[in-house]
């Protein structure tokens, strides 16, 4: 069983989940043609969508009287690790042909991380219903499931990827990298 204190939070979260899902499915109509010829696209969108789906099933049958979190959160956690090992699967073959960027398969690994601990946290409250840290623990993941599903997201429709670390890097890369000098 869901503690009752966490209703509320999952209720919103299926509603937030479903509409992410839904722009998802917007963003790659408008990346289709990118999608059909772009491995990394393809990896994104999916990585994407696994972890909405991870967090709208979560969420939804948290709510369900009678069902709660146990099952589901195991059964969608061991779905989310196979998810990962087709994946790194797929990337370990497809390297052979296209370069595969390397933060495509660390935002993998954070997946990875997010599945395994999901599933921990569903086993504790297999062995205890009412371990409200567990519950919390899946809670903050599907928090940790949006951000993840938003960021893979933002990539596929090609937003802008400026951050400190990559900043400081321009700093020291070669002028002629940075593009047309400003003289």
């Amino acid at each position: 069983m869901t503690p009752r204190s966490f209703d509320e939070f999952f209720a919103a979260s299926a509603g937030v989940a479903g509409a992410l899902i839904g722009l998802l499915f917007v963003a790659i109509s408008v990346a289709h043609d990118r999608l059909t010829s772009d491995y990394a696209h393809q990896l994104r969108a999916a990585a994407a969508l696994t972890s909405f789906l991870n967090a709208f099933v979560v969420a939804l049958f948290s709510i369900i009287p009678g069902v709660g979190l146990r099952g589901p959160a195991f059964v969608v956690g061991l779905s989310g690790l196979l998810f990962i090992a087709g994946s790194l699967l797929s990337i370990a073959r497809v390297r052979r042909a296209q370069q595969v960027a390397l933060r495509d398969t660390v935002f993998l690994m954070g997946l990875l991380v997010v599945f395994a601990l999901q599933l921990v946290f569903a086993l504790q409250l297999i062995s205890d219903a009412r371990n409200r840290g567990a519950a919390r623990g899946i809670a903050i993941l599907v928090v940790v499931c949006f951000i993840i599903g938003i960021a893979r997201a933002w990539e596929l429709i090609g937003g802008p990827s400026i951050s400190f670390a990559n900043e400081v890097l321009a700093v020291f890369r070669p002028r002629d990298q940075h593009g047309p000098s400003e003289e």
